[in-house]
């Protein structure tokens, strides 16, 4: 149940080779690389880049400030701002004082945006002057919110403007320990209400030690990586750069006609290539930076086995590390090889436990799928529980372990195989049916470029198995010639009633798909229903 069955993991000492306690927190990692990396460039984001040690003296600098005017610490202090320098300064502020930072998705609007600030009760929210004009669902916490608006933008009236002063002495740091709450960090939110997982200290000390061992990321290294800083993905290669050295260049945002050409630019050796985000770079047309750049490493999470192969033979990319994880977690799974089976998530990583248990808990043999939970023996590796959620937090962390809600098969040689989402299950006349799977098998139609499957209400209860498809450029396809060519492939009964075909799926900033607002669309006049006979239809 953990680790690989010989001695050739990369993680086998880093347990052993840790920093203390006391320095398993990123304030003191900031400390340390200013002092061991100096003037060494730490971060670049847009047209401004940091030294490791203009990046801690900012950081004690604006913790002065927030302590000046009144933050304590354990005070919550949110941020609802893009990619930039200032957005990073004042999160590395907030762990040097020990308030806790609250990274919000800048795409939240209406209720998604208010549930987060319900949620989290912020002392205070950090925004981009452009961002202000969708805070109006937030004027029920008027009172109790304070504003601070970058870009020097106007507040609207009814809102509490946050005033730092402008000079304040550099704070101290202070001492930390491993389980101190360092930040709440959102869940995608793409089945149900985002949930604020509480992430302690030392939760981002081990991310950066499991990844640049999985990655092999030293002080030569030069990580790019396009993802929001309101996700662990891209909160982790700001790490990684404080604990090897290594330069970080975080893009603005992921744009697929810029990503290779970033890369290039930044002289990006590691990167990080996710769900969707690989589908999305092979539809672009050939374009002379799709082999001009030095990346030999990616993290490709959930990217499909034949679409790995075309993406590394395109674009020149010799190693892909996958890697299993979760903003509640850490790096459970890794694997550098096995990538012809598909959905393999590799072997448990050492210091983590994995099993695959039923509805009850009790432990499946090899073979049987089941819910995947973990654990973790490292202390404060895995988050705390979920914010102002308790119910959610027992449920979710029973029985000592924290359930996923990923539907797993753990192989005979120790590897494990995702299978798909639990919540994303269909129960059709009976059956269950695994969406990820029905979308394995639609991706294998060349003339597919990106699916979504979802169950719709039926007539007679359960659901409909339905399929959002996105076609590659200039390709047509029909839908009755679809299902003849899913019939040898997946049980007739997991085989989709309903098609609609879109130029684009909703996703997340991280590539993950909406299902919630495709099922909320459910089905249209323009939907292809393969039991009512209706006319054949060509995208």
């Amino acid at each position: 149940m953990t680790g690989r069955p010989d001695q050739a993991s990369p993680f086998a000492q880093i347990v052993s080779r840790a920093a203390p306690a006391a320095r398993r927190n990123v304030a003191a990692m900031l400390q340390d690389a200013a002092e061991t990396r100096g003037d060494r460039r730490h971060i670049t984001i847009g047209s401004q880049s940091l030294s490791f040690v203009q990046a801690r003296d900012h950081a004690a600098t604006q913790a002065g400030l927030l302590a000046a005017s009144g933050i304590k610490r354990g005070d919550r202090i949110a941020l609802m701002c893009a990619n930039r320098i200032e957005c990073l300064t004042m999160l590395y502020g907030c762990f040097w004082l020990g308030a806790v930072v609250v990274p919000i998705n800048i795409a939240l609007r209406g209720a998604q945006l208010a549930h987060a600030i319900r949620l989290s009760s912020p002392r205070v929210l950090v925004v981009d002057g452009a961002l202000l004009q969708h805070l109006e669902p937030l004027e029920p916490f008027a009172d109790s919110l304070d504003i601070l608006a970058l870009d020097k933008a106007n507040i609207a009236a009814g809102f509490k403007t946050f005033e730092p002063p402008a000079h304040a002495s550099p704070y101290p740091l202070q001492s930390f320990e491993p389980g101190d709450p360092g930040a709440i960090l959102f869940t995608s939110g793409t089945t149900g209400p985002s949930k604020g997982a509480l992430c302690p200290m030392a939760q981002f000390y081990w991310w950066a030690q499991y990844q640049t061992a999985a990655m092999s990321v030293d002080a030569q290294s030069v990580i790019y990586n396009p993802l929001p800083l309101f996700h662990i993905n891209a909160l982790n290669s700001v790490t990684q750069s404080l604990l090897t050295g290594a330069r970080c260049v975080i893009g603005q945002r992921f744009s697929a006609s810029r990503f290779w050409q970033e890369a290039a630019q930044a002289g990006a050796t590691h990167s990080a290539i996710i769900g969707a985000m690989a589908d999305i770079l092979l539809a672009q047309p050939d374009g002379p930076w799709d082999r001009a750049h030095p990346i030999r490493t990616v993290l490709a999470s959930s990217v499909r086995a034949d679409t790995w192969a075309t993406l590394s033979s395109r674009f020149g990319i010799p190693r892909r590390v996958g890697g299993y994880g979760s903003t509640e977690t850490n790096l459970v799974f890794n694997s550098d090889d096995g990538w012809e089976t598909q959905g393999n998530m590799g072997f448990a990583a050492d210091g983590f436990e994995a099993q695959v248990v039923d509805e009850q808990d009790n432990p499946l043999a090899d073979g049987s799928a089941g819910e995947l939970v973990v654990r973790s023996h490292i202390p404060f590796a895995f988050a705390l529980g979920y914010w102002g959620m308790p119910d959610a937090t027992v449920s979710a962390w029973r029985n000592l372990w924290f359930h996923t809600g990923d539907r797993v098969v753990r192989n005979r040689d120790g590897r494990f195989r995702f299978v798909g989402r639990l919540k994303e299950s269909i129960r059709r006349r009976g059956e269950n049916i695994s969406a990820w799977e029905v979308e394995q098998a639609l991706l294998g139609h060349p003339s597919i470029a990106e699916a979504a499957v979802y169950g719709v209400e039926a007539a007679l209860g359960d659901e409909e198995v339905m399929a959002t498809l996105v076609l590659r450029a200039s390709a047509s396809l029909n839908p009755a010639e679809l299902i003849a060519f899913l019939e040898p492939r997946l049980a007739k009964f997991a085989i989709p009633r309903f098609i609609d075909f879109g130029d684009t799926l909703p996703l997340t900033d991280t590539g993950k798909i909406r299902r919630g607002e495709l099922k909320a669309r459910g089905v249209s006049p323009t939907t292809w229903d393969r039991e009512q006979e209706s006319p054949t239809r060509r995208r």
